[in-house]
């Protein structure tokens, strides 16, 4: 008699960005940068925007200069709540 609670699809709720490394000295954690281009309001002309992520690299394998992916995670430090899902370029 009781009934069924219906099944939700799987979701997907942890963002995913795409940065440059700017430094790797700490242990297992890097700062990556996140440039983003928006257009102002008044002028109409491009702004660019950057963000600093602290990010978790577990085998300390990324490098300065390296185009990665980080996704959402749980607060694993004061700053740190992204962790490194991979290495899309590595620095020339």
């Amino acid at each position: 008699m009781a009934e069924a609670t219906p099944v939700t699809p799987e979701r997907n709720l942890r963002k995913s960005r795409e940065g440059v490394v700017v430094s790797n000295k700490m242990n297992k954690t890097i700062v990556i940068a996140i440039v983003e281009r928006i257009r102002h309001k008044k002028y109409e002309k491009f702004v660019t925007r950057t963000k600093k992520l602290y990010a978790h690299d577990e085998a300390n394998d990324a490098k300065i200069g390296d185009r990665v992916r980080v996704m959402e995670t749980r607060p694993m430090s004061k700053l740190k709540r992204w962790r490194v899902v991979e290495i899309l370029e590595r620095a020339k």
